[in-house]
């Protein structure tokens, strides 16, 4: 070997460490991509004189990282999976009879645990005199330098990734949280004389579009409702946050039922702007004649059960949801009397529609709460026989949609 072949192969061995070096700091200086893709591409350009240059990356779908010194129609036909994907090693491209890529010279593929990362396609290289351009006897640190840097883009972009999800977990978790605190504690439902109250609550998501309540008016009245929101997770939760605040501001004035629906169904209209819409039952109750006033607003029509003598209805009167049209036609307000030893459950979609496979009874979610109620047992009974016969668990892989039970027991 010549002395000036040893400087030239000498000072080209300096030149790889010192460009590795600086990428490294690069690296470890946080620059972000752009500043990553700037320094190799003027490595490419500048230092090693490649004269036409495209990168091929993988980020979810493969897209151009890179493109210099080409014609648009030098690359716009290249497919990744139809043209590069096959290519394991570097590759002239007049070994691949592909036309597509010929007015490249080298197709350098790029793996990180054996899966393709990148592809560099580079053109007029600069040759020399004297030789072989050393760009050209040097395409595996090409190959290197561009494992390097699209590692540690991909590094980058995943640490975004995990950041922005540990985000959202965190403002799941928050709105978690804040839901709970608008759900009722069941432990502080009232029992007495004239009625016990129970429920249960199982949100399909972190956040649920399901809504309950049981509000004492005064010592003689007493204010229950149910809803569900159409579409799940945060959307619905939230419409349901909002519907619930207009829902206890309106109930400080005392309005008669068909205004309260009126006003709800207002309120909705103007929060979910005709892209959804809430299905309402809504009660009230006076202890002392034991007249029950009700209002169906689309929604599953409760169960009333009467022990003494085995009589099963449902609660129907009423009009179409909430949000589903600007005025309600036909409204309709429902009133009965409530026999003693009576038990009324109230319910959402998701156990109204949820399968029921017992193998005994294979009815569906409707039967299996008829058979779990029709008894002489008591509601709250009735409803831990419904929680084990359907596995209303969170573990429970054939739940799709929150449930919500509310029931009222009267003596």
């Amino acid at each position: 070997m010549s002395p000036k072949a040893s400087l030239t192969r000498l000072q080209f061995s300096n030149f790889k460490l010192s460009a590795l070096l600086e990428m490294t700091n690069a690296i470890n200086g946080n620059l972000s991509t752009a500043e990553l893709l700037g320094k190799f591409k003027s490595l490419l350009l500048d230092e090693l004189h490649i004269g036409k240059l495209i990168v091929f990356a993988y980020f979810d779908s493969w897209s151009i990282m890179l493109e210099s010194g080409g014609k648009s129609k030098d690359f716009e036909k290249i497919r990744v999976e139809e043209d590069l994907i096959d290519i394991n090693d570097i590759t002239t491209t007049s070994s691949t009879e592909n036309n597509k890529i010929s007015s490249y010279d080298f197709v350098i593929p790029v793996f990180h645990n054996k899966i393709p990362l990148a592809y560099v396609l580079i053109g007029d290289v600069e040759e020399e005199q004297e030789g072989v351009s050393p760009s050209i006897k040097h395409l595996s640190f090409i190959q290197t330098l561009t494992n390097v840097i699209f590692v540690a883009i991909e590094n980058k972009r995943l640490y975004k990734e995990t950041l922005k999800q540990e985000r959202i977990k965190q403002e799941m978790k928050m709105a978690t949280e804040m839901q709970n605190m608008l759900v009722p504690d069941a432990n502080l439902f009232p029992a007495n004389q004239y009625y016990s109250v129970h429920s249960f609550y199982l949100p399909h998501f972190e956040v649920g579009g399901d809504y309950y309540d049981f509000i004492e008016l005064d010592e003689k009245e007493l204010f229950f409702c149910i809803a569900d929101v159409s579409g799940k997770g945060m959307p619905a939760a939230i419409l349901m946050s909002n519907f619930q605040a207009g829902l206890k501001a309106f109930l400080k004035y005392r309005p008669q039922l068909p205004d309260l629906i009126s006003n709800l169904n207002e309120r909705v209209l103007d929060s979910a702007k005709g892209e959804k819409f809430i299905t309402f039952f809504a009660g009230q109750y006076n202890v002392q004649s034991r007249e029950l006033r009700y209002i169906n607003a689309g929604h599953n029509p409760p169960f009333l059960y009467e022990k003494k003598n085995g009589n099963l209805q449902q609660l129907t009167k009423g009009c179409v949801g909430m949000g589903m049209l600007d005025f309600l036609p036909n409204l309709e307000e429902g009133v009965i009397i409530i026999p003693k030893d009576s038990k009324l459950i109230l319910f959402t979609d998701g156990l109204a529609e949820l399968d029921y496979q017992n193998k005994n009874n294979p009815e569906g979610g409707l039967e299996a709460l008829e058979i779990c109620l029709s008894d002489r047992l008591s509601l709250l009974s009735n409803i831990e026989k419904l929680r084990k016969e359907l596995n209303l668990e969170k573990t429970n892989q054939a739940l799709f949609d929150d449930i919500t039970i509310l029931g009222i027991e009267f003596f």
